[in-house]
């Protein structure tokens, strides 16, 4: 990448600055006030990741020339006065989300060549709060993967360590923020496609109440209305900024519905997480789910150890798991996604199934022999589900819960083969995550700690439908508490050195 036409044309020492390390709320602070100038960020930035991704994959489409020209905006506006809440922030976005006269392939080869016409509308959200795009991440093929790999665009790596995964299917907006391309990104979440990836990868991942974040154009994709804009950042400061930004109501999107009226107060997710907790609330924690779930012996420990920890540091805390009939607890999340795969690629599958990744064909494969009465019988589980969870939170004010049952696995396998001495499915790793969307209620997925292996551990946060602020006030105490597990490896990676 060739940065000799922009600013003042040195050649920029990565190693030597940290500016990769800074929040997303203190760059807008320096950059506000003059202390940084957007321009020179942006370069370093660009720099770094010309030199790290290479191993990395995280990024699909780099925009140098359109970044360093927000660059120069972001810094006349601040020279103006400008108090934009993310003035000169870079932020990347998921490749199944727009950016205007970019590339956009939602991870496929029927895509390859598809320019996005206009910008999503979290992505004009963020432009219009001063923040910068620096490019385009890494997804699986239709967001419908649990790991990170296409066809078209390969492997995307954990930066933890790089021949493990760091989940999917926003696996390169989650890699890209930890190894510092970004303090934020944008991505999407219809079963944990944020929060999985942010566990992985030791990083806070937000999947909102639906509808909280409209999204009225775009790609077309399964299980739209159990998907949210999810935001993926290095802390809760970050994420709250982001939500006061994105949260929104636009009629365009039948999904979309007007905010609470608590959220509706300037900068009301900021407030939540620099507030103090309320000490009466009713939190519940489950290692399970209430489901039995699997969970790898050492992940299980960390997080027991981290609810000790909540516990001593005056949280009450009490066990308690949701009640679940049957058929919620088996509920085929696979199938509705299937099914509407073949509903809207099944014409090119017939015609020339080696244009999908292997895995994505067999599920539209499967797709494609659902009957009507299976989806229907899903709507009135999703309906059961819905009851079960809200009768819940009827007792309780919040629920603890494990995001991922593993530390990332081998980026070569789809899934790891055991979890917690048991035999594991293609989705086994991901079951902490669905019953949130599947029920509309808000969740986010914040570092507790390590497993055996030095990777990252991850407890989540749920709370009844529209308790977003609520939710996240809990994440910014346990961040507080639980300050050690909040280290994106940039902090200590040796990344560049691997480069070189």
């Amino acid at each position: 990448m060739d940065l000799s036409g922009h600013g003042k044309g040195q050649a920029l020492d990565v190693s030597s600055q940290e500016w990769h390390t800074l929040s997303a709320h203190e760059i807008s602070r320096r950059v506000r006030s003059g202390a940084l100038r957007a321009v020179e960020l942006v370069e370093y930035l660009l720099k770094r990741m010309s030199t790290i991704d290479s191993q990395l994959g995280a990024m699909v489409d780099i925009d140098s020339d359109g970044a360093i020209a927000q660059a120069k905006q972001a810094d006349r506006l601040a020279a103006a006065g400008s108090d934009r809440p993310l003035l000169g922030v870079p932020f990347t976005v998921k490749d199944n989300l727009w950016v205007k006269s970019r590339p956009a392939t939602y991870g496929s080869k029927l895509f390859a060549d598809f320019i996005a016409p206009r910008d999503s509308w979290s992505t004009a959200r963020l432009k219009a709060a001063g923040a910068i795009c620096i490019g385009i991440t890494n997804c699986s093929e239709f967001a419908c993967k649990g790991i990170t790999t296409n066809p078209l665009h390969g492997i995307t790596r954990n930066p933890w360590l790089l021949d493990r995964t760091p989940g999917g299917s926003s696996g390169g907006a989650a890699a890209s923020v930890a190894a510092g391309f970004s303090p934020i990104a944008l991505g999407t979440d219809a079963g944990g496609s944020v929060r999985r990836p942010a566990a992985h990868t030791g990083l806070v991942g937000f999947k909102c109440t639906s509808g909280l974040i409209p999204n009225p154009w775009g790609f077309d994709e399964p299980c739209r209305d159990m998907g949210s804009i999810g935001t993926l950042s290095r802390n809760m400061r970050d994420c709250a900024l982001m939500m006061d930004v994105l949260a929104g109501y636009d009629v365009r999107d039948p999904l979309s519905h007007p905010l609470p009226r608590e959220m509706t107060a300037p900068s009301a997710f900021v407030g939540a997480v620099t507030s103090t907790l309320n000490q009466g609330l009713r939190i519940a924690w489950s290692p399970d789910l209430g489901c039995d779930l699997a969970v790898d012996q050492d992940v299980a420990e960390e997080m027991h150890r981290a609810i000790d920890q909540l516990r001593q540091a005056g949280l009450t805390i009490e066990d308690a798991s949701p009640h679940w009939s049957d058929d919620v607890i088996h509920y085929p999340y696979a199938v509705r996604q299937h099914a509407e795969l073949a509903q809207l690629f099944g014409t090119q599958w017939h015609t020339d199934p080696s244009q999908f990744d292997p895995v994505i064909a067999s599920q539209i494969e499967n797709g494609c022999e659902i009957t009507a009465a299976e989806l229907t019988d899903m709507t009135f589980r999703r309906h059961r589900a819905r009851e079960q969870m809200t009768a819940f939170f009827e007792r309780y004010d919040l629920l603890l819960c494990p995001t991922v049952p593993v530390e990332p696995w081998s980026c070569n396998a789809l899934a790891p083969s055991t979890i917690g001495g048991r035999k594991a499915g293609p989705r086994t790793h991901a079951v902490f995550t669905p019953l949130f969307n599947l029920c509309d209620v808000p969740a986010v997925s914040i570092p507790c700690g390590f497993g055996a292996q030095g990777l990252p551990v991850a407890l989540q946060i749920a709370g009844p439908r529209y308790a977003d602020l609520r939710v996240l006030q809990l994440g910014a105490k346990i961040e507080q508490i639980l300050s050690h597990a909040f280290k994106a490896p940039l902090m200590h990676s040796n990344l560049l050195e691997q480069d070189r």
